[in-house]
């Protein structure tokens, strides 16, 4: 491997002379213009051949098709061109690893060139050219590939088709074709084939989903399922959880949904990640976790936590509702709470509980009807940066035989001919991960913490409610705090002056007192 190394193309013209090399990585060793015709098209042993992220341009030359070993072909993060079948790559039969994702192919046509590859398991596609082509044959694959990643493509087209290879997989456990403006009926089918899927990311595109149909039969694989950014109907199934009882990650949002949220995902397993916000969605809301943006509204529910196993909670977002009332009582049993968002609600008052969550460093109670003083207690508070905040990020790992896709990360793909070796890390982008993000105000201005930038974020929003009194002094302790707003309340008397300690403090508002 000469992975990062500084190179020319001259290297490949020389290479020829090692005949017996079976592996070849030249990943970001800045390699430019098009591949020479000779030296390393006769490597006829090679087995692993990785190009990725350099800048290598034009058309694969037909030589590729010499090396009729390789079952491992990664050249992505190039500008490679090809409107269709590449005959060098029809002739790679053996394959079974390919990485043709953030180049310039026209892929629908292309993917033409794998026709007569029955060993094929993995093929990414990202960020490539979504092309729509009258002319296309029909045609039936001879491979069952297990993961298809064809996200974020340029395309001029207001709908595109689905592949139609893929109405002839059944094996599928991971597929993103999220933001490529497919349209139609949906892709649901999908799930109804592919029994064993693990991850189906479909996020921002336009199927039309009259209803949210899952399949008949229980899913036991399923981890992670995206449908946001779509026009999906109606009513989210009832059973959804009995069919896809492993589920981790849900996210409808940004659909037509309306009526009731299945009771059923307010009790699944410890660390579940849920966002149905910007729907229709009515009724009351789940004690696990209800996001931003429906029309949830009543007060908060009386449970028992040790029932609802809240307590490993880290995000409670529920901002742009219409509950009202008191914090609940049960909130201090969410011992890992890092990060609670209540803005624009009817909340009344500030229980002393909440004082108890020591792991709280972004606390949002903007815009809410809160009166009355606000608690010395606060200062128990604890706003220091924390790792944890950022780890609600989506992360798969995704284990299918000798493959393992990991959700962010990297595959891990089997070579048995890397002698005493089994495994070797070849990385694999999905682009689309689900990311937890938190809406902050400061001085009249929205930002988005969101990533590695979250867990370095503490604050106390408290802007534009009705509390009243003097700002207690306590508040001076906290001394790793980045944001204070209490602007637009009824607070009286002078700034303590132990906010001189707030070394830490980024911006303070204190604005819009009563005259």
């Amino acid at each position: 491997m000469l992975d990062g190394s500084h190179l020319n193309n001259n290297i490949l013209q020389n290479i020829h002379v090692l005949d017996s090399l079976k592996a070849l990585s030249l990943n970001d060793c800045g390699l430019t213009g098009t591949l020479p015709t000779q030296g390393w098209c006769d490597l006829r042993k090679l087995e692993v051949l990785v190009f990725s992220e350099n800048a290598l341009e034009g058309e694969l030359i037909s030589c590729l098709a010499n090396l009729s070993s390789l079952y491992h072909l990664d050249i992505s993060g190039n500008q490679f061109i090809g409107n269709g079948a590449s005959i060098a790559l029809a002739n790679l039969t053996l394959i079974r690893f390919v990485s043709l994702s953030r180049n310039l192919f026209e892929v629908l046509s292309f993917f033409m060139s794998f026709a007569n590859h029955s060993h094929l398991k993995v093929l990414s596609n990202d960020q490539n050219k979504l092309v729509k082509k009258f002319t296309i044959q029909t045609w039936v694959p001879k491979f069952q590939i297990q993961v298809f990643c064809l996200s974020n493509c340029t395309t001029k087209e207001v709908h595109n088709e689905v592949p139609k290879f893929l109405y002839y997989q059944y094996d599928l456990r991971v597929i993103d074709l999220s933001y490529n403006n497919f349209g139609g009926k949906g892709s649901l089918w999908l799930l109804e084939n592919n029994m064993r899927m693990e991850a189906f990311l479909m996020k921002g595109n336009s199927f039309i989903n009259r209803d949210l149909q899952i399949p008949s039969h229980p899913n036991p694989y399923m981890l992670v399922i995206d449908i946001s950014e779509n026009k999906t109907q109606r009513q989210i199934s009832t059973n959804i959880c009995s069919i896809f009882p492993q589920l981790t990650k849900l996210n409808l949002s940004s659909n037509i949904l309306e009526g009731n949220i299945p009771p059923c995902l307010g009790s699944l397993d410890i660390g579940f990640y849920l966002d149905l916000s910007h729907n229709q969605l009515s009724g009351g809301i789940l004690e696990k976790l209800a996001k931003n943006g429906n029309n949830f509204d009543g007060r908060f529910p009386s449970i028992n936590i040790t029932i609802a196993h809240l307590s490993p909670l880290m995000v409670m977002a529920l901002s742009n509702n219409s509950l009202s009332g008191e914090l609940p009582r049960w909130m201090p049993n969410l011992s890992k709470l890092a990060i609670l968002t209540l803005s624009n609600n009817q909340l009344e008052e500030i229980p002393i509980e909440l004082c108890k969550l020591h792991s709280l460093s972004i606390i949002v109670l903007s815009q809410n009807n809160l009166s009355g003083p606000i608690s010395f207690c606060v200062s128990n508070l604890t706003p220091e940066p924390n790792d944890e905040k950022s780890s609600t990020r989506a992360y798969l790992e995704i284990t299918s035989e000798s493959l393992i896709a990991d959700y962010s990360e990297q595959t891990k793909f089997e070579r048995s001919t890397f002698g005493g070796l089994d495994e070797v890390y070849v990385p694999l982008f999905i682009e689309n991960p689900i990311d937890e993000h938190v809406d902050y105000m400061k001085k009249r201005a929205s930002y988005i913490y969101k990533g590695n930038i979250l867990k370095y974020m503490s604050g106390i929003d408290l802007s534009c409610n009705r509390l009243t009194g003097e700002i207690p002094i306590e508040i001076g302790n906290l001394s790793e705090i980045r944001s204070l707003n209490m602007s637009h309340n009824n607070l009286v008397g002078n700034i303590p002056s132990k906010f001189s300690m707030l070394n830490k403090l980024e911006s303070l508002d204190l604005s819009h007192k009563p005259k």
